[in-house]
């Protein structure tokens, strides 16, 4: 085996071609659709505030058995419950699942608490 040869540059409407390229790979668009009985869920930040005006740190929230989100997907057997409510749950059911940088919960529609009218 030889030295190995530096790569040639790519120049003209071939660079921005694969600017273009290198671009669209990083921002890929995902989408999670459940089915049957799941439900996507996007959890609320477990820093809470009081009605008091306290500021609950994160750490203190953790020891809660139950989380709050807003259910962001529904499966076509999902009944109950549609897309933009936000509902209580517990703290460890279902999936936690990455998405281009998000963190969702994948549940099913039992495991499901209440529902939370603001």
């Amino acid at each position: 085996m030889g030295p190995a040869r530096p790569r040639p540059r790519a120049t003209g409407a071939a660079s921005g071609y694969a600017l273009q390229m290198l671009e669209r790979e990083q921002h890929i668009d995902m989408s999670l659709e459940p089915l049957d009985e799941y439900l996507v869920l996007q959890p609320s930040n477990d820093e809470t505030e009081t009605r008091a005006g306290l500021i609950l740190p994160a750490s203190a929230a953790a020891a809660a058995a139950v989380r709050t989100g807003i259910v962001t997907a529904i499966g076509a057997d999902v009944t109950g419950v549609e897309v933009g409510d936000k509902v209580l749950y517990p703290r460890e059911a279902g999936f936690d699942v990455r998405l281009g940088g998000i963190e969702v919960k994948v549940l099913e529609r039992e495991h499901l608490i209440a529902r939370i009218h603001d």
